[in-house]
């Protein structure tokens, strides 16, 4: 029967005719994690009990369905985000499955951004991890409602009440046990409701629906414990529940899954549930919990963007009788298809075929072809409606972040941000032959990847590809050979260094040039002095009186921001600096826009020299978790690589250190932590700032 109902909500989907109760029994989630945690295995293992896929993979054994790629299935890692469908009971749960691993935390940014819901996987032998924390703050940056699932419950050293403690001290949410378990490492066995007061035991029997069944006596004392704060925590967050609860009234196990899932959509709180997803246990109830508690499209604010014709403030519903809007959160150079554009619909509906406008950069193009994702696995659609997520084929000028709509209606949704890519490589083709399907190559990878750019040293020639970390370009360069057959050469990662100024200084550029008829004549007086730490690169003028026209004042701005792209100490480009225009001249026939462009060029670059430059170098924020005994050996490392330790929290005997480290000096320190803790320690960085860097490196 359940197979049934699954079936039929599959088909109304896929036919367009879902109604608006449809909508609101559809559910837009993301599994996200530390890398590790068991994110895919979870995946997995919900598309097996929903009767998606009929044949269990694993992750160790490169099986997964939603491990897809090779370098996926080789290293046991996810590396790019997977889209799927399946159907629960009444619900229709669209599902991404993100990396965990912070070089690839781009491909979590996009998802969080269309996603309405998130189910965050917790080690429970480990608890909250370094990455755990990154991705709690994204969606916390996204406002996405979520639940927790405690996975890996039968591993020896699991510990479900500290993962729990974990959740609310270092995340600073307000979790909310509503299932414990059933037993602990072997002996864990199912999971206890403590809404509906049963206990969910499984047999051995691989995605057997659980046996339900009284609670056992020597769990009643836990269960009566965890039930009385859970009802507690649901009531504070009810007027009508807290009053019942303060006169000690029974309250039903409707009006606390209506509390809770009211509170959980306004991020008050975050219910919890655990289970062991590698030998099928609490799989089941983690999809009730995702109907019972995550959002709906219905349930989320209508979203809000601008009118790209007159900047006004716009909603749209999820309606699909409102104007079309959607945002294109990805995009995949497909072997077999093209290029495949995933986007997430807010309102309307658009069938295959039709004529979409781009109200990012205001271009028109036609939907050749709708298709729901699997994985790499495609099935094709007629239409798809608000609440959607699908990918289309024939948006060739449809980037990420791009907003597709109706031209009769346009509007701009909000852009997804993505971090500044920090470790440089210099590639080259082994070839002549191979020079061009290098460039095309790495055209297609940047298109697919925001956090990968490319571009050209204007000095030496050479082609440069910057990523998140080393891992990052080492996948995008084993993709570059197998994908697209092409052979580079590449150098050791350069970091991203950038030149700033330390004083105001002022200095004058005139460019005068006197041949046969006109010559070229430009003059200005220009002021620079340094800004906060992430401002930029500003310019000002303060022309008055006429000394400059205002035409030739566009001039001296492009010639200012070329020069400040080449910094007089190692040729990075400037930053955090403000360039102000405060004087000049100009003759009535000789000046032109070039004379003027390169007047501003010459006068920036003179102001810089004087304004004391110095190097800044990326620094990295690092977390690494370690067995006690090796915090001595760790410290001292960090020492000779320049770090900057900010704290050491013990718990029990592992030890978690926080430090700022140069990323110059971080290249190869997974094979030197490694080493030192005889492969015990893990630790995760991300970028944190520029600061300025010693003399030595220079």
């Amino acid at each position: 029967m359940v197979r049934e109902m699954q079936a039929t909500a599959v088909r109304e989907r896929e036919s367009g005719k879902a109604s608006q109760s449809g909508l609101a029994n559809t559910r837009n989630i993301g599994f996200i994690a530390h890398i590790d945690a068991g994110k895919t295995t979870v995946t997995e293992r919900v598309l097996f009990a929903a009767g998606r896929i009929y044949k269990l993979g694993g992750v160790d054994e490169g099986t997964a369905a939603m491990d897809w790629m090779p370098q996926e299935r080789e290293r046991g890692i996810t590396i790019t985000s997977a889209a799927t469908t399946c159907a629960w009971k009444d619900y229709t749960i669209n599902i991404i499955d993100t990396p965990g691993h912070v070089d690839f935390t781009a491909e979590v940014e996009r998802s969080l951004r269309i996603l309405d819901g998130g189910v965050v996987v917790f080690d429970a032998v480990a608890g909250v991890e370094p990455q755990s924390e990154t991705v709690w703050r994204q969606a916390d940056r996204y406002n996405v409602p979520r639940i927790c699932y405690v996975n890996k419950m039968d591993r020896v050293g699991a510990d479900f009440h500290r993962t729990v403690d974990s959740i609310a001290h270092r995340l600073l949410a307000n979790p909310v046990v509503i299932q414990i378990p059933l037993g602990v490492e072997d002996e864990f066995k199912g999971v206890i409701d403590l809404i509906e007061q049963k206990a969910l035991v499984y047999s051995d029997e691989a995605g057997a629906m659980p046996e339900e069944r009284p609670i056992p006596d020597e769990f009643m004392k836990d269960f009566q414990l965890y039930r009385n704060d859970m009802v507690e925590k649901i009531a504070e967050t009810d007027d009508e529940l807290i009053a019942k609860f303060l006169d000690e009234e029974e309250i039903s196990a409707d009006e606390l899954k209506r509390a809770l899932r009211n509170a959980t959509i306004d991020y008050r709180l975050v219910p919890v549930v655990c289970g062991s997803a590698l030998r099928n246990l609490g799989v089941q109830p983690l999809l009730d919990a995702i109907g019972d508690y995550l959002p709906s499209p219905l349930d989320v604010p209508p979203v809000v963007g601008s009118d790209s014709k007159t900047g006004d403030e716009v909603s749209r519903a999820p309606d699909p009788e409102e104007p079309f809007a959607a945002l294109a959160f990805k995009t995949v150079a497909d072997a077999f298809i093209g290029r495949l554009v995933y986007f997430r619909v807010y309102s309307g509906t658009i069938e295959t075929g039709a004529m979409v406008y781009n109200a990012t950069n205001g271009r028109r193009e036609r939907l050749g072809r709708i298709v729901r994702m699997h994985a790499q696995r495609r099935e094709e659609l007629k239409v798809v409606g608000p609440g959607e997520i699908a990918a289309a084929v024939g948006l060739k000028q449809t980037s990420t972040g791009d907003t597709i709509c109706d031209q009769r209606e346009p509007i701009v949704l909000e852009t997804i941000s993505f971090p500044e890519p920090v470790v440089s490589v210099a590639v080259e083709p082994r070839s002549r032959a191979d020079q061009d399907r290098l460039i095309d190559a790495l055209a297609k990878l940047s298109d697919e990847d925001p956090t990968f750019k490319i571009a050209t040293h204007p000095e030496t020639g050479q082609t440069i590809m910057s990523g998140m970390g080393e891992l990052h370009l080492e996948i995008l360069v084993d993709r570059m050979k197998r994908e697209f057959s092409v052979e580079g050469n590449v150098g050791t990662p350069r970091v991203a260094y950038r030149e700033a100024i330390t004083a105001p200084a002022r200095a004058e550029g005139r460019f005068v040039r006197q041949t046969g008829g006109h010559g070229q004549f430009g003059h200005v007086w220009l002021e620079v002095e340094p800004l906060e730490t992430g401002s930029g690169v500003e310019f000002v003028s303060k022309i008055v009186g006429g000394a400059i026209p205002r035409e030739f004042v566009s001039s001296v701005e492009n010639g200012v921001r070329g020069a400040l792209n080449t910094g007089p100490l190692s040729g990075y480009p400037l930053v955090d600096v403000r360039v102000t225009l405060v004087d000049g001249s100009y003759h009535e026939v000789d000046s032109s826009t070039v004379a003027f462009e390169i007047a501003g060029s010459m006068a920036a670059k003179s102001a810089v020299l004087k304004a004391r430059p110095v190097l800044l170098e990326p620094v990295m924020s690092l977390e690494i978790v370690t067995p006690g005994d090796f915090l001595g050996e760790i410290l001292g490392d960090l020492g000779r690589r320049r770090a900057n330790i900010r704290n050491i929290e013990g718990r029990e005997t592992i030890q978690s250190i926080k430090a700022i480290i140069p990323l110059g000096e971080s290249f190869g320190y997974a094979g030197a932590l490694r080493s030192l803790t005889q492969g015990r320690a893990s630790y995760t960085m991300e970028f944190d700032s520029y600061q300025q860097a010693p003399e030595e490196v220079l």
